[in-house]
């Protein structure tokens, strides 16, 4: 494989209403841009199904399955959402979208307490649960055997994404390769940021992750320990007592460090993994993607605009980031000698 890149994506530059990095991470997960991806996928005439995988020890995880009639698939695309996401966000669809016009088959997982999940596994959701989503993945695999398998992530699903390419070759995965959109890295970093940052972000995951953690407790009352006065705390105090009490973390250092790709982590990586993240990243700084280990198997694109997942091109929404997954993962040799 080729050196890893670390330059500007030239092929990357919006118009200059574009270029600020808080329109581009609010326009990347807005409304909008989930009606466009409804209206994409809907445009491939592909069937979609709902179907239960099964993440190991009684964990079940919900996902949509989506291929079109009458034709062989090339292969099979994994899709992995970011935090208080789910399979159904914007960039999710048109990720799907432009696998199915591709050829591909796709798969679209919910993380646990996800999308319509909480009902279906009492534990909550943590980012250190990579087991049951290499489990889940492993039983994909079973249950729609077409070759190549790829994956894509964005934000903490581009996290999961490198962290099942690590483990795929043990867990005898047949991963071929993998993309991952502003992965976050280190995530005690990424909480510092959003914490030293503009508001917007930090507020709106605590309000996302708070609607998420009510409806868990609704659904399994014996949560009622997280009682209203714990989910008033803000991010940072609210994750520790969550760590301390639903983890076997014994701390929120320790509980960072469990998900953290910063620095070496990746560089006993051996599928292919190509990332895109951007200069103006307003939560992950580009500076760790320059730091990662030089390992054939890694490449790294850093594009000067772009936001947080966002790399909106026009007025009608569409986005760089969705296409550029399908195609480095199409182009990628492990993937096209298939």
């Amino acid at each position: 494989m080729q050196a890893r890149r670390t330059d500007p994506v030239v092929a990357y530059a919006p118009p200059s209403w574009l270029r600020n990095a808080h329109l581009q991470s609010v326009l990347g997960s807005s409304g909008w841009r989930r009606l466009r991806g409804a209206r994409a996928l809907a445009a491939t005439g592909a069937v979609t199904t709902a179907h239960l995988l099964d993440g190991g020890d009684g964990v079940r995880l919900l996902g949509l399955h989506s291929s079109i009639g009458g034709r062989a698939p090339r292969g099979l695309a994994l899709l992995l959402h970011g935090w208080e996401g789910s399979a159904e966000s914007g960039y999710m669809r048109l990720t799907a979208a432009h696998f199915l016009r591709r050829g591909f088959d796709v798969f679209r997982l919910n993380f646990r307490d996800h999308g319509p999940t909480h009902h279906l596994n009492e534990e909550l959701f943590h980012s250190n649960r990579i087991d049951e989503v290499v489990h889940a993945a492993r039983d994909l695999c079973a249950r729609f055997p077409s070759r190549p398998l790829v994956a894509a992530g964005f934000s903490l699903g581009g996290n999961f994404a490198l962290r099942v390419a690590q483990r795929a070759p043990a867990a005898g995965l047949p991963l071929a390769a993998v993309a991952a959109v502003c992965p976050v890295l280190d995530p005690a970093l990424t909480l510092q940021q959003m914490e030293r940052g503009m508001p917007l972000y930090l507020r709106h995951f605590e309000r996302k992750w708070r609607e998420s953690l009510l409806r868990k407790r609704a659904l399994f009352p014996q949560l009622r320990t997280m009682d209203d006065r714990v989910l008033r705390m803000g991010m940072r105090d609210l994750t520790e007592w969550l760590v301390l009490r639903h983890t076997t973390f014994g701390s929120l250092d320790e509980y960072f460090a469990g998900y953290s790709i910063a620095g070496e982590r990746l560089a006993g990586l051996a599928v292919s993994a190509h990332v895109l993240t951007s200069e103006d990243d307003p939560v992950i700084p580009a500076d760790g993607f320059r730091a990662l280990p030089d390992n054939p198997c890694l490449q790294v694109e850093i594009a000067r605009w772009g936001g947080h997942c966002g790399f909106i091109e026009n007025a009608r929404l569409d986005g760089y980031a969705e296409r550029w997954a399908v195609e480095r993962l199409l182009a990628d040799p492990r993937v096209a000698s298939h």
